[in-house]
């Protein structure tokens, strides 16, 4: 089965992500920002997909995204990126960072399934 983190600093937007996840058939663990996520991905969990916000207090999305596309282990994992943040600078951030789609806010279940299917999780 499918193993998913999400990364949302907005909890009603993480446990959305969550359920429309479950829906599809893809099992998720939420993180509610990036200490969580980064404790969560320290601890030696290894998802086969990583939903991940931009705008994030602290240490946001593109930070953690090249973090994630430094660790060896993390590196073939899938990264959804799902931001309000529609400006061109922030996608090509974002891709040019190693994003394996791009969705906007609000997410729903028909873009993260496509965005799924993309990155090979359904």
């Amino acid at each position: 089965m499918t193993e998913a983190l999400v990364v949302d600093d907005n909890r009603q937007t993480a446990d959305a992500l969550h359920q429309m996840l479950d829906v599809l058939g893809v099992k998720a663990r939420v993180a509610y920002g990036s200490s969580a996520a980064i404790s969560i991905l320290g601890s030696g969990f290894t998802p086969n997909l990583i939903c991940l916000d931009v705008n994030m207090p602290g240490i946001d999305g593109v930070e953690i995204l090249l973090y994630l596309r430094r660790e060896p282990r993390l590196i073939p994992v899938p990264v959804i990126v799902i931001t309000s943040d529609d400006q061109p600078e922030t996608r090509r951030k974002v891709m040019s960072a190693g994003a394996t789609e791009l969705i906007i806010k609000p997410a729903t279940i028909d873009a993260l399934e496509s965005a799924l299917k993309k990155a090979n999780m359904l």
